[in-house]
C-alpha cells in the first residue's frame, strides 16, 4: 500500500499560533470541489464503510483523534489522525473506516468532486468483486 500521509505546510509559532495549508493540485493530486466535516461523533463509533469509484479525498482531523482504516482489498493499513498538521489522502478504490479516538474530534474532509450516490460502493463483498476484476488499474 503507497503511503498516503501528507503533512500540511505549516507557518507560525508559538507566541503567535501555526497556520497549516494545503493547495490543490500542487499539495494534493487533485482540484477540490467540495469540502465538509463530521463531528460531535461519540467516541469509537464507526463511520465510513464504503469505497469510491472515481472520488479522491484529502482528510484532516483538526481538533482530537479519529483513525482511519484504509483497505485495498488486498491489505489493511491504519492511520491516527490526531494533529492539524498530518492529512491522509483516500485514493478511489480504497474502502475507508474512520473511528472516533476523542471526544470533540472534528474531521474534515476536500474531495474532489461532488456528492454522487452512484460513485459510492458501500457493500464490502461489492468492493472485493470490483478488486478481483482489476476495476482500479492505473488504466482504469
Amino acid at each position: 500500500m503507497k503511503n498516503l500521509l501528507i503533512n500540511f505546510k505549516t507557518n507560525g509559532n508559538a507566541q503567535q499560533g501555526y497556520l497549516s495549508f494545503f493547495e490543490s493540485n500542487k499539495d494534493i493530486p487533485f482540484e477540490i470541489k467540495r469540502i465538509y466535516y463530521i463531528f460531535d461523533v461519540p467516541i469509537e463509533s464507526k463511520r465510513g464503510m464504503h469505497t469510491h469509484k472515481k472520488l479522491q479525498q484529502v482528510l484532516w482531523c483538526p481538533n482530537g483523534e479519529v483513525e482511519v482504516l484504509l483497505d485495498d482489498g488486498k491489505e489493511k493499513k491504519s492511520y491516527l489522525l490526531d494533529s492539524p498538521e498530518k492529512a491522509l489522502l483516500v485514493l478511489r478504490g480504497y474502502w475507508h473506516d474512520m473511528y472516533w479516538k476523542k471526544e470533540g474530534s472534528v474531521l474534515c474532509v476536500a474531495a474532489s468532486d461532488y456528492y454522487n450516490e452512484e460513485d459510492y460502493i458501500r457493500d464490502y463483498d461489492e468492493f472485493l468483486k470490483y478488486v478481483k476484476e482489476g476495476y482500479w488499474n492505473d488504466e482504469n
